[in-house]
């Protein structure tokens, strides 16, 4: 994407969020999608993640590509600020020290691995993103988790977590998909 695309869609992002504020949360952001270049009426996922001070404040997103990425973000955005169950609704306040973050993924690819050491040596510190599903358990993280946790088990442990699944859990049934990112 080009500078102006990053900018329409960090702008989108913003006004999803204001307009939220606006109508108590209540609505959503309605958008004519030919004021749009074609770049964004394109199907892509992405994920919107919200900080304040560099601590996370919302995130959320969509693995699938299902609708248009300015939509898209825009649906994210007002999710991260008003429905991310770990958080309260974002207030005004907070809507002043607000630092927006978006990410456009890329399709995700499955990996073949026969062994969780296998599967630790193929992906990517810092690039990849990961999809872990496993009975009926799913999670993801961003390639920007790395910065957290950048040593392979760890984020592989924590991801594990998130899924819902023990530290020590393996399956042969275990699937992991990866992807990359666009960041902004």
């Amino acid at each position: 994407m080009d500078k102006e695309d990053r900018e329409n869609l960090l702008h989108t992002a913003a006004a999803a969020i204001d307009y939220g504020l606006a109508s108590r949360h209540k609505h959503r952001i309605d958008l004519d999608l030919n004021a749009f270049n074609p770049t964004l009426q394109q199907h892509r996922a992405s994920f919107v993640t919200l900080t304040i001070e560099q601590q996370l404040r919302g995130c959320m997103g969509t693995l699938e590509a299902r609708q248009p990425l300015v939509l898209d973000v825009a649906y994210n955005a007002h999710s991260a600020a008003f429905k991310d169950p770990r958080f309260p609704p974002l207030t005004q306040t907070e809507r002043d020290l607000l630092h927006i973050k978006i990410s456009v993924l890329n399709p995700p690819c499955a990996l073949r691995f026969t062994s969780e050491q296998e599967l630790l040596e193929i992906i990517n510190p810092g690039e990849d993103g990961l999809i872990l599903e496993a009975g009926g358990h799913r999670a993801t993280f961003l390639p920007s988790v790395w910065e957290q946790l950048p040593e392979k088990s760890q984020f592989w442990i924590h991801l594990k977590r998130k899924a819902g699944l023990s530290d020590n859990y393996w399956s042969k049934q275990i699937q992991v998909s990866r992807y990359t990112t666009e960041s902004f």
